[in-house]
């Protein structure tokens, strides 16, 4: 008989392509909150493979007003997720989501038509 051997291959180790259970969760009580307020009224995801964001809408024709994004391959640990506005600019950035979205007054960003 002969011997069996265990081979381990690490490389085939399943890449996070998306929100975790704990950040979809912080996410989707934001989103409760602010649409039970009247602030939001949809939202979208945007998948790829830099990043994932949650896309976040005042109308439902028109382009995101904030995207909480989670970048895959940050160059520096604190833009792991960032929040940003309508024209694309970061508007704040953070190594811990909850943290980020704890920091962030939602109440102020009122867009001016």
């Amino acid at each position: 008989m002969k011997h069996l051997s265990l081979v381990v291959n690490n490389k085939n180790k399943k890449k996070e392509i998306f929100f975790n259970k704990e950040e979809l969760k912080l996410i989707l009580n934001l989103y409760a909150r602010m649409v039970s307020s009247g602030e939001w009224k949809d939202y979208g995801l945007n998948i790829s493979k830099k990043e994932v964001s949650f896309n976040v809408y005042q109308r439902a024709s028109e382009f995101p007003a904030y995207k909480i994004t989670k970048n895959f391959k940050p160059k520096n640990n604190n833009e792991k997720y960032l929040i940003k506005d309508a024209q694309n600019r970061i508007i704040n950035n953070s190594e811990n989501l909850e943290v980020l979205i704890k920091k962030i007054v939602w109440k102020k960003f009122k867009l001016v038509n």
